[in-house]
């Protein structure tokens, strides 16, 4: 298997104007300017092979766009190399977009007062986009994503979730081996978060197509990636699968329990669990909350014998977000 991206050393640097103190330092500052030199990535290295789906991660201001922006061409590094499908981004631009796709979830790629199925047409000449090969691969693409009805809809009336299905089939109109996702699902419902994380499991499976993904959403991490690959102050602190980052840091599960009858935390307490179920009340939301590390089956054991014994009103799990995992990081030290 080949790699698709390839990073030695790579580095971002960014000229950053600073302010004299006092009065006199602004005088100065008007007639000559001191800059000084912010990396925002440092001396980076990893390799994503064909076929690959990789969660890229850190806290906001990382230096994850920063690198996205230099692995589809929009940057050029300070230095380092670069190979992405065998091209350098920067300098091969026009033969390099033709074989990725980007979906960023702020910034649309569709035109906002056109129907979609234009914008659709536009992106088919701009990739140079044969009928039949646009006949052969859009058809599922908009049947699976469920978009067809959306075709005839200026991109201005589509709601958000409805935009980002259209936004990810635009991206895929010349079927890239490779997808860059950043934020994809950001702000979307859980129905619409759900359809988008199975279609691209299914383009992966069927492509063999590379996925590069960024999110602050551990759910999108969990469904697709096996692979993490986390930044901190433009420096990789944490590559290698999900369940070790889990293991390591993931802090316990919480079970937010409502009942509808009065319940003491005495009673919860005294449930009988072969492992360690620590019980707390927030009496804001009026909410009983179990604490236990997610291990075998202790969630369901836990849930079966609180049901059996108590009448439910409502029930939630807190799953551990990545912001969670990335502070406890921070808070322990490196990984």
């Amino acid at each position: 298997m080949s790699d698709a991206i390839q990073v030695k050393q790579l580095r971002k640097e960014f000229k950053s104007a600073s302010s004299r103190s006092g009065l006199k330092g602004a005088f100065r500052d008007l007639l000559t300017r001191n800059y000084k030199i912010v990396p925002a990535v440092n001396d980076i290295n990893f390799t994503v092979k064909k076929g690959e789906m990789v969660a890229y991660i850190g806290e906001n201001g990382a230096g994850k766009s920063t690198t996205i922006k230099m692995l589809t061409g929009i940057l050029e590094p300070t230095a380092g190399e670069i190979a992405v499908n065998g091209m350098n981004p920067h300098r091969e631009r026009e033969k390099f977009t033709q074989t990725i796709g980007v979906v960023f979830g702020q910034r649309s790629q569709l035109w906002w007062d056109i129907a979609v199925q234009e914008s659709f047409r536009l992106l088919k000449k701009v990739y140079k986009v044969t009928d039949e090969q646009y006949d052969n691969h859009m058809e599922h693409v908009i049947k699976t994503l469920d978009i067809g009805p959306l075709l005839d809809k200026p991109v201005r009336k589509l709601s958000l979730g409805q935009r980002m299905r259209c936004e990810l089939a635009a991206a895929l109109i010349h079927n890239p081996p490779l997808l860059f996702l950043d934020e994809p699902t950001i702000g979307l419902d859980v129905l619409v978060k759900l359809k988008i994380r199975e279609f691209l499991k299914e383009i992966n499976e069927k492509y063999n197509t590379t996925i590069l993904l960024t999110t602050h959403d551990l759910g999108d991490i969990e469904a697709l990636c096996e692979r993490v690959i986390m930044l901190d102050e433009g420096r990789i602190i944490y590559d290698g699968e999900l369940q070790g980052l889990k293991d390591n840091w993931a802090e316990e599960k919480q079970i937010h329990f409502q009942f509808i009858e009065a319940v003491s935390l005495q009673q919860l307490q005294s449930l009988p669990f072969p492992f360690t179920a620590n019980w707390v009340y927030d009496e804001k939301s009026q909410t009983y909350i179990a604490l236990l590390k997610e291990e075998g089956d202790h969630i369901s054991q836990l849930v079966s014998a609180v049901v059996s014994h108590f009448k439910i009103k409502d029930i939630k799990i807190h799953e551990t977000s990545i912001e969670e995992i990335v502070r406890n990081i921070y808070e322990e030290g490196t990984v």
